[in-house]
């Protein structure tokens, strides 16, 4: 049987047969290949491997063939990582190049539907959904190093603190904000799309007529059957059939691959209550006032839904000049966001540290305090004087 050498090893042995002898042993009508390892000692290595033979510790045989690479290196080799391999097109950072087009450069909000109405353009009676934002606060960012990938957490309304949860309450008593509502994530392209915690953002962070797409829960419809909930056409309503007209009949358990019926099959259940995203809506209107973003078109879902309001991934993204200013803007309503963060984390750990002693009723008694003695001396102090009218 012919030997199988690496062609590295015959090389070696015509380039210089007089290391090759010193160092290495050929014998190929023996089919081995004799390796000096250390001093005094041989090695045998058979060339003939078996395909797919799982390799030995040492000088082995592996499942790629022949092999001399020890055991603890070959899991790089089978997947795809090591010195001289080529760069991964999986992970994190591929994926996120993969989808940067398809990802906007800034953060979204978040909104409730209060219903519908319609505006004139030119004469034109266009119908269009009236969303409401409450409070939208940025309350977390996500940054590649640490998460994988870059968003904005943002968070909605209030809730009473009795109804959170400890742990949850810890996390907004270090961002220094309010127990939320409602919590969303929106993913940014690169760092530039990150918020400095604490802002609240306004509905003139978009402008009129740019687009937007809108993801919310469609309506709920309950328990449904099959003509309702997937359009089937429903049996003869003659011919013999009896009490079955609206049924959808077999469902096919006998057809082979098991004899079962496959996950996913068409069958009546639970219709609507599904996430819909609805793109490019035109924006026709935004109120700082009222706190309302017009958007032509409808969205999914009933009266009081939360919809989370996002650029659009398919049309332009608003020119530059706009994001700029409103990020300056931003900037402006709240210039102590930075400091306000860092004063909520030191105070939470100090609070923390409390707790763990045991002294925060001690600590929230002499607040109390504090706050009911501010309270009297404002009380005591006397009025201002009024100016006297000049004549």
């Amino acid at each position: 049987m012919a030997s199988r050498l690496p062609s590295s090893w015959v090389q070696l042995r015509h380039a210089n047969p007089i290391a090759s002898s010193s160092s290495l042993v050929i014998a190929e009508h023996t089919n081995t290949i004799r390796l000096r390892r250390q001093p005094n000692v041989v090695h045998n290595l058979h060339t003939t491997a078996r395909r797919g033979a799982r390799g030995k510790p040492g000088w082995m045989v592996g499942p790629k063939g022949w092999n001399t690479r020890s055991n603890r290196q070959n899991w790089l080799v089978e997947f795809n990582q090591g010195e001289g391999l080529p760069e991964l097109t999986t992970g994190p950072a591929a994926a996120l190049k993969r989808k940067e087009q398809s990802t906007p450069w800034r953060a979204g909000v978040l909104a409730i539907k209060k219903g519908m109405s319609a505006v004139y353009q030119h004469g034109n009676h266009i119908p269009c959904t009236v969303l409401q934002l409450e409070g939208c606060t940025v309350v977390a960012n996500k940054t590649f190093e640490k998460h994988g990938y870059w968003a904005v957490q943002i968070g909605m309304g209030s809730k009473r603190p009795i109804n959170v949860g400890s742990p949850l309450l810890g996390y907004y008593e270090a961002k220094g904000v309010r127990p939320m509502r409602h919590l969303a994530e929106f993913r940014v392209r690169n760092s530039d799309g990150l918020l400095p915690v604490g802002v609240e953002i306004w509905p003139d962070w978009f402008h009129k007529g740019q687009y937007v797409d809108t993801r919310s829960n469609s309506r709920g419809m309950g328990f449904a059957g099959g003509m309702k909930r997937h359009g089937f056409k429903g049996q003869g309503k003659s011919h013999g059939n009896s009490k079955n007209h609206r049924t959808m009949g077999s469902s096919g358990p006998g057809q082979g691959a098991g004899s079962r019926v496959h996950p996913g099959k068409k069958m009546p259940g639970r219709m609507g209550n599904e996430r819909v995203t609805v793109q490019n809506l035109q924006v026709l209107g935004v109120h700082n006032e009222l706190g309302t973003v017009l958007v032509k078109g409808a969205v999914a879902g009933p009266k009081g839904i939360v919809v989370k309001i996002q650029d659009a991934v398919k049309k332009r993204s608003p020119y530059p000049g706009h994001m700029k200013k409103m990020r300056e803007k931003l900037l402006q309503r709240f210039p102590h966001a930075e400091r306000h963060l860092h004063d909520a984390r030191k105070r939470h750990l100090q609070l923390k540290q409390l707790r763990k002693e045991g002294n925060i009723m001690k600590a929230i008694e002499k607040a109390n305090e504090a706050v009911a003695v501010g309270a009297m001396l404002t009380s005591q102090e006397p009025p201002p004087a009024q100016a006297s009218a000049t004549v």
